[in-house]
Protein backbone atom coordinates (compact mmCIF):
# COMPACT_ATOMS: atom_id res chain seq x y z
CA UNK A 1 0.00 0.00 0.00
CA UNK A 2 1.63 3.25 -1.06
CA UNK A 3 1.64 5.94 2.30
CA UNK A 4 1.25 8.89 -0.03
CA UNK A 5 -2.10 10.01 -1.21
CA UNK A 6 -2.06 9.79 -5.22
CA UNK A 7 -4.62 13.16 -5.18
CA UNK A 8 -4.93 16.34 -3.49
CA UNK A 9 -8.13 18.00 -1.81
CA UNK A 10 -9.75 20.58 -4.31
CA UNK A 11 -10.43 22.64 -0.86
CA UNK A 12 -8.59 25.11 0.07
CA UNK A 13 -9.02 27.61 3.08
CA UNK A 14 -6.86 28.66 5.75
CA UNK A 15 -6.81 27.01 8.95
CA UNK A 16 -8.35 28.74 11.41
CA UNK A 17 -5.85 28.51 14.28
CA UNK A 18 -7.88 30.77 16.89
CA UNK A 19 -11.12 28.96 16.13
CA UNK A 20 -9.76 25.25 17.64
CA UNK A 21 -11.97 23.53 20.15
CA UNK A 22 -9.95 23.47 23.13
CA UNK A 23 -12.15 21.93 25.66
CA UNK A 24 -15.32 19.66 25.19
CA UNK A 25 -18.56 21.83 24.73
CA UNK A 26 -19.58 21.14 28.34
CA UNK A 27 -17.26 22.79 29.69
CA UNK A 28 -18.18 25.64 27.14
CA UNK A 29 -21.54 25.35 28.98
CA UNK A 30 -23.37 23.94 25.98
CA UNK A 31 -24.80 20.15 25.99
CA UNK A 32 -23.25 17.43 23.81
CA UNK A 33 -26.23 18.20 21.38
CA UNK A 34 -25.75 21.91 21.72
CA UNK A 35 -22.29 22.57 19.21
CA UNK A 36 -23.35 24.57 16.10
CA UNK A 37 -24.76 22.27 13.17
CA UNK A 38 -24.07 23.41 9.26
CA UNK A 39 -26.44 22.40 6.56
CA UNK A 40 -24.76 22.25 3.58
CA UNK A 41 -26.35 21.26 0.13
CA UNK A 42 -26.61 22.28 -3.39
CA UNK A 43 -29.71 24.91 -2.16
CA UNK A 44 -27.64 26.30 0.02
CA UNK A 45 -25.92 26.80 3.61
CA UNK A 46 -27.94 27.25 6.40
CA UNK A 47 -26.83 26.94 10.13
CA UNK A 48 -28.51 25.89 13.21
CA UNK A 49 -27.59 23.79 16.29
CA UNK A 50 -26.94 19.76 16.31
CA UNK A 51 -29.96 19.23 19.08
CA UNK A 52 -32.11 20.18 15.67
CA UNK A 53 -30.33 17.67 13.48
CA UNK A 54 -33.94 16.07 13.19
CA UNK A 55 -35.31 18.69 10.95
CA UNK A 56 -33.20 18.26 8.06
CA UNK A 57 -32.97 14.24 7.74
CA UNK A 58 -36.45 12.29 6.78
CA UNK A 59 -38.14 9.22 8.03
CA UNK A 60 -36.44 6.15 5.81
CA UNK A 61 -33.28 8.04 5.61
CA UNK A 62 -30.11 5.54 7.43
CA UNK A 63 -27.90 6.97 9.52
CA UNK A 64 -24.35 5.14 9.84
CA UNK A 65 -22.94 5.38 13.43
CA UNK A 66 -19.93 3.68 14.47
CA UNK A 67 -20.14 1.48 17.83
CA UNK A 68 -15.84 1.86 18.35
CA UNK A 69 -14.82 3.04 21.66
CA UNK A 70 -12.30 4.92 22.60
CA UNK A 71 -9.55 3.57 24.45
CA UNK A 72 -6.48 5.54 26.49
CA UNK A 73 -3.45 5.15 24.72
CA UNK A 74 -1.67 8.50 25.48
CA UNK A 75 1.86 8.00 27.89
CA UNK A 76 4.85 9.41 28.91
CA UNK A 77 7.85 7.79 28.18
CA UNK A 78 11.78 8.09 28.52
CA UNK A 79 14.21 8.00 25.25
CA UNK A 80 17.74 7.65 26.75
CA UNK A 81 16.23 10.24 29.47
CA UNK A 82 14.38 12.92 27.11
CA UNK A 83 11.14 12.85 27.85
CA UNK A 84 9.05 11.90 25.04
CA UNK A 85 5.07 11.66 24.45
CA UNK A 86 4.87 8.20 23.03
CA UNK A 87 1.11 6.96 21.30
CA UNK A 88 -0.07 3.38 20.85
CA UNK A 89 -2.59 2.57 18.76
CA UNK A 90 -4.26 -0.12 16.41
CA UNK A 91 -3.15 -3.86 17.57
CA UNK A 92 -2.08 -5.08 14.28
CA UNK A 93 -2.67 -9.25 13.24
CA UNK A 94 0.41 -10.35 14.86
CA UNK A 95 0.18 -8.70 18.53
CA UNK A 96 2.17 -5.82 18.31
CA UNK A 97 0.78 -2.34 17.67
CA UNK A 98 1.26 0.58 15.96
CA UNK A 99 2.62 3.44 17.80
CA UNK A 100 3.63 7.42 17.33
CA UNK A 101 6.49 9.34 18.98
CA UNK A 102 5.60 13.03 19.38
CA UNK A 103 7.60 15.99 21.37
CA UNK A 104 6.93 16.09 25.27
CA UNK A 105 5.18 17.58 26.92
CA UNK A 106 2.11 18.00 24.85
CA UNK A 107 2.65 15.95 21.99
CA UNK A 108 2.77 19.31 19.71
CA UNK A 109 5.38 17.48 17.12
CA UNK A 110 5.99 14.20 15.33
CA UNK A 111 9.43 12.88 16.10
CA UNK A 112 11.31 11.31 12.76
CA UNK A 113 14.43 10.23 13.91
CA UNK A 114 13.38 6.68 15.91
CA UNK A 115 15.68 3.49 15.04
CA UNK A 116 15.09 -0.34 14.97
CA UNK A 117 15.67 -1.96 17.94
CA UNK A 118 15.41 1.35 20.03
CA UNK A 119 13.67 1.14 23.63
CA UNK A 120 11.61 3.66 24.97
CA UNK A 121 10.60 3.09 28.78
CA UNK A 122 6.87 3.72 30.16
CA UNK A 123 4.94 4.27 33.54
CA UNK A 124 4.80 1.30 35.60
CA UNK A 125 7.46 -0.78 34.26
CA UNK A 126 6.48 -0.80 30.78
CA UNK A 127 8.09 -0.45 27.53
CA UNK A 128 8.22 -0.05 24.19
CA UNK A 129 10.96 -1.57 20.96
CA UNK A 130 10.76 -0.01 17.98
CA UNK A 131 10.92 -2.91 15.30
CA UNK A 132 10.26 -1.42 12.01
CA UNK A 133 8.63 1.82 10.26
CA UNK A 134 4.91 1.56 9.79
CA UNK A 135 3.50 0.41 6.95
CA UNK A 136 7.03 1.11 5.35
CA UNK A 137 9.93 3.60 5.71
CA UNK A 138 9.82 6.89 4.29
CA UNK A 139 5.80 7.23 5.15
CA UNK A 140 6.03 10.83 7.00
CA UNK A 141 5.69 13.26 3.14
CA UNK A 142 9.16 14.91 4.57
CA UNK A 143 11.26 11.87 4.06
CA UNK A 144 13.25 12.46 6.55
CA UNK A 145 11.87 9.40 8.34
CA UNK A 146 9.15 7.64 10.18
CA UNK A 147 6.35 8.77 11.82
CA UNK A 148 4.63 5.66 12.74
CA UNK A 149 6.50 2.53 13.77
CA UNK A 150 5.44 -1.28 14.39
CA UNK A 151 6.45 -1.61 18.35
CA UNK A 152 6.34 -4.18 20.60
CA UNK A 153 4.54 -3.23 23.70
CA UNK A 154 5.65 -4.53 26.88
CA UNK A 155 3.92 -4.31 30.50
CA UNK A 156 3.74 -6.26 34.06
CA UNK A 157 0.21 -7.10 33.46
CA UNK A 158 -1.91 -7.24 29.78
CA UNK A 159 -1.67 -4.37 27.55
CA UNK A 160 -5.57 -3.50 28.06
CA UNK A 161 -5.46 -3.65 31.44
CA UNK A 162 -1.56 -1.52 32.18
CA UNK A 163 -3.21 1.22 29.25
CA UNK A 164 -6.85 1.25 31.33
CA UNK A 165 -4.50 2.52 34.50
CA UNK A 166 -1.43 3.92 33.42
CA UNK A 167 -2.48 5.94 29.86
CA UNK A 168 -4.79 8.63 29.29
CA UNK A 169 -6.44 9.56 26.08
CA UNK A 170 -4.51 10.65 22.91
CA UNK A 171 -4.36 14.13 22.21
CA UNK A 172 -2.82 16.96 20.95
CA UNK A 173 -0.80 20.27 22.04
CA UNK A 174 -4.59 22.48 20.99
CA UNK A 175 -6.23 21.66 23.86
CA UNK A 176 -6.12 23.16 26.93
CA UNK A 177 -5.99 20.10 29.30
CA UNK A 178 -5.98 16.53 29.49
CA UNK A 179 -9.35 15.30 29.95
CA UNK A 180 -11.02 12.14 31.20
CA UNK A 181 -11.71 9.38 28.64
CA UNK A 182 -15.80 9.68 29.01
CA UNK A 183 -15.19 12.48 27.50
CA UNK A 184 -13.67 10.93 24.54
CA UNK A 185 -16.89 8.56 24.10
CA UNK A 186 -19.82 8.99 21.71
CA UNK A 187 -23.05 7.48 23.35
CA UNK A 188 -22.10 4.71 20.74
CA UNK A 189 -19.35 3.35 21.86
CA UNK A 190 -19.67 -0.73 22.32
CA UNK A 191 -16.34 -1.69 21.18
CA UNK A 192 -13.00 -0.94 22.83
CA UNK A 193 -10.68 -0.36 20.01
CA UNK A 194 -10.24 3.33 18.71
CA UNK A 195 -6.94 5.24 19.03
CA UNK A 196 -8.54 8.36 18.73
CA UNK A 197 -12.83 8.81 19.21
CA UNK A 198 -14.63 9.03 16.45
CA UNK A 199 -15.67 12.33 16.85
CA UNK A 200 -18.44 12.73 14.52
CA UNK A 201 -20.87 11.21 16.55
CA UNK A 202 -19.86 12.84 19.80
CA UNK A 203 -22.84 15.67 19.34
CA UNK A 204 -25.55 12.65 19.41
CA UNK A 205 -27.72 13.00 22.75
CA UNK A 206 -30.10 9.90 23.87
CA UNK A 207 -32.95 12.63 23.29
CA UNK A 208 -31.60 13.41 19.95
CA UNK A 209 -31.60 9.39 18.92
CA UNK A 210 -34.95 9.11 20.67
CA UNK A 211 -36.48 12.24 18.51
CA UNK A 212 -35.07 10.54 15.20
CA UNK A 213 -36.08 7.23 15.78
CA UNK A 214 -39.55 8.38 17.10
CA UNK A 215 -39.73 10.30 13.60
CA UNK A 216 -38.06 7.32 11.46
CA UNK A 217 -35.05 7.73 11.09
CA UNK A 218 -33.31 4.32 10.87
CA UNK A 219 -29.76 3.60 13.00
CA UNK A 220 -27.68 1.63 11.50
CA UNK A 221 -24.57 0.69 13.46
CA UNK A 222 -21.34 -0.32 11.95
CA UNK A 223 -17.22 -0.59 13.78
CA UNK A 224 -14.40 0.95 12.68
CA UNK A 225 -11.29 1.13 14.98
CA UNK A 226 -9.69 4.58 14.09
CA UNK A 227 -5.60 5.04 13.83
CA UNK A 228 -3.56 8.12 14.75
CA UNK A 229 -5.37 11.14 12.89
CA UNK A 230 -2.48 13.17 12.80
CA UNK A 231 -1.39 12.76 9.15
CA UNK A 232 1.21 15.03 7.51
CA UNK A 233 -0.58 16.77 4.89
CA UNK A 234 -0.21 14.73 1.66
CA UNK A 235 -0.15 10.84 3.81
CA UNK A 236 -2.72 8.43 3.03
CA UNK A 237 -4.86 7.13 5.94
CA UNK A 238 -3.41 4.27 7.67
CA UNK A 239 -5.24 0.45 7.62
CA UNK A 240 -7.60 -0.17 10.62
CA UNK A 241 -9.87 -3.19 10.91
CA UNK A 242 -13.32 -2.73 11.04
CA UNK A 243 -17.09 -4.54 10.39
CA UNK A 244 -20.01 -4.63 8.88
CA UNK A 245 -22.76 -6.89 9.96
CA UNK A 246 -24.91 -8.78 7.69
CA UNK A 247 -27.95 -7.04 9.81
CA UNK A 248 -26.55 -3.62 9.03
CA UNK A 249 -25.55 -4.82 5.50
CA UNK A 250 -29.61 -5.60 4.74
CA UNK A 251 -31.08 -2.53 6.47
CA UNK A 252 -28.86 -0.34 4.14
CA UNK A 253 -29.52 -2.43 0.74
CA UNK A 254 -33.43 -2.48 1.64
CA UNK A 255 -33.32 1.27 2.43
CA UNK A 256 -31.64 2.11 -0.50
CA UNK A 257 -34.18 -0.02 -2.61
CA UNK A 258 -36.81 1.85 -1.48
CA UNK A 259 -35.25 5.72 -2.12
CA UNK A 260 -33.52 6.53 1.72
CA UNK A 261 -30.58 7.93 2.06
CA UNK A 262 -27.78 6.69 3.71
CA UNK A 263 -25.67 9.41 6.13
CA UNK A 264 -22.44 8.47 7.33
CA UNK A 265 -22.08 9.82 10.45
CA UNK A 266 -18.22 10.84 10.06
CA UNK A 267 -15.51 9.79 7.84
CA UNK A 268 -14.74 6.43 9.84
CA UNK A 269 -18.22 5.21 9.04
CA UNK A 270 -17.68 6.05 5.34
CA UNK A 271 -14.82 4.34 4.83
CA UNK A 272 -16.26 1.02 6.52
CA UNK A 273 -19.17 0.89 4.55
CA UNK A 274 -17.31 1.74 1.36
CA UNK A 275 -15.20 -1.22 2.36
CA UNK A 276 -18.35 -3.60 2.25
CA UNK A 277 -19.65 -1.62 -1.06
CA UNK A 278 -19.58 -3.88 -3.97
CA UNK A 279 -19.47 -2.18 -7.31
CA UNK A 280 -23.13 -2.34 -8.07
CA UNK A 281 -23.53 -0.26 -5.01
CA UNK A 282 -24.76 -2.90 -3.07
CA UNK A 283 -22.96 -3.57 0.60
CA UNK A 284 -22.37 -7.14 1.92
CA UNK A 285 -21.23 -8.21 5.50
CA UNK A 286 -17.69 -7.86 5.48
CA UNK A 287 -14.88 -7.93 8.42
CA UNK A 288 -11.39 -7.32 8.52
CA UNK A 289 -8.30 -4.75 7.67
CA UNK A 290 -9.37 -1.74 5.00
CA UNK A 291 -6.40 0.39 3.46
CA UNK A 292 -9.81 2.07 1.28
CA UNK A 293 -8.79 5.57 0.57
CA UNK A 294 -11.88 7.02 -0.41
CA UNK A 295 -10.95 9.42 -3.64
CA UNK A 296 -11.73 10.91 -7.53
CA UNK A 297 -9.89 7.77 -8.11
CA UNK A 298 -12.28 5.43 -6.42
CA UNK A 299 -15.65 7.85 -5.42
CA UNK A 300 -18.02 6.61 -2.79
CA UNK A 301 -20.81 3.83 -4.17
CA UNK A 302 -23.20 3.81 -1.05
CA UNK A 303 -22.97 6.84 1.42
CA UNK A 304 -25.43 10.11 0.22
CA UNK A 305 -24.77 12.58 2.90
CA UNK A 306 -22.08 12.82 5.52
CA UNK A 307 -22.40 14.25 9.17
CA UNK A 308 -18.50 15.59 10.23
CA UNK A 309 -16.27 17.54 11.74
CA UNK A 310 -14.13 20.30 10.35
CA UNK A 311 -10.79 18.79 9.15
CA UNK A 312 -7.21 20.87 8.54
CA UNK A 313 -6.37 22.20 4.95
CA UNK A 314 -5.08 19.16 2.84
CA UNK A 315 -6.04 16.12 5.19
CA UNK A 316 -7.00 12.89 3.38
CA UNK A 317 -10.20 13.35 5.05
CA UNK A 318 -10.84 16.18 2.57
CA UNK A 319 -10.71 13.66 -0.23
CA UNK A 320 -13.58 11.73 1.20
CA UNK A 321 -15.70 14.73 2.19
CA UNK A 322 -15.49 15.84 -1.65
CA UNK A 323 -16.37 12.06 -2.66
CA UNK A 324 -19.84 12.34 -0.82
CA UNK A 325 -20.60 16.37 -0.98
CA UNK A 326 -18.77 17.28 -4.24
CA UNK A 327 -15.88 19.74 -4.47
CA UNK A 328 -17.94 22.70 -5.39
CA UNK A 329 -20.21 21.77 -2.43
CA UNK A 330 -17.27 20.77 -0.19
CA UNK A 331 -15.42 24.40 -0.87
CA UNK A 332 -18.54 26.52 -0.08
CA UNK A 333 -19.36 24.95 3.11
CA UNK A 334 -15.36 25.70 4.50
CA UNK A 335 -15.37 29.27 2.96
CA UNK A 336 -18.75 29.50 5.44
CA UNK A 337 -17.08 27.61 8.06
CA UNK A 338 -14.13 30.11 8.34
CA UNK A 339 -16.51 33.20 7.80
CA UNK A 340 -19.01 32.34 10.43
CA UNK A 341 -16.35 31.02 12.92
CA UNK A 342 -17.46 27.24 13.16
CA UNK A 343 -14.65 25.69 15.75
CA UNK A 344 -12.23 22.71 14.70
CA UNK A 345 -11.52 19.77 16.05
CA UNK A 346 -12.79 16.71 17.78
CA UNK A 347 -14.47 18.84 20.57
CA UNK A 348 -15.60 21.28 17.72
CA UNK A 349 -18.90 22.24 15.89
CA UNK A 350 -20.39 19.68 13.11
CA UNK A 351 -21.58 20.05 9.21
CA UNK A 352 -24.78 18.17 7.47
CA UNK A 353 -23.66 17.61 3.62
CA UNK A 354 -26.03 16.33 1.59
CA UNK A 355 -25.80 16.36 -2.67
CA UNK A 356 -28.94 14.66 -3.23
CA UNK A 357 -32.34 15.72 -2.73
Amino acid sequence: MSTMLAARPYTHFSAPDDRTATEPPELRGLRRDGVRLMIATPAGIGHTIFSRLAEHVRAGDVLLVNTSATVPGQLDGDRNSTPVIVHIANRLPDGTRVVELRSAPDAVATILDGRVGEQISLPGDGRVELIAPYPKFGSSPTGLGSRLWRARVTAPQSLSHYLCHQARPISYGYLSTSFPISAYQTIFALHPGSAEMPSAGRPFSPELVTRLVAQGVIFAPITLHTGLSSQDAGEAPQPEWFEVSDATAGLINSSRARGGRVIAVGTTATRAVESAAQPDGTVAAVAGWTDLVISPDRPVRVVDGLITGWHNPEASHLLLVESVAGPELTQRAYDAAVAEHYLWHEFGDSCLLLNVP
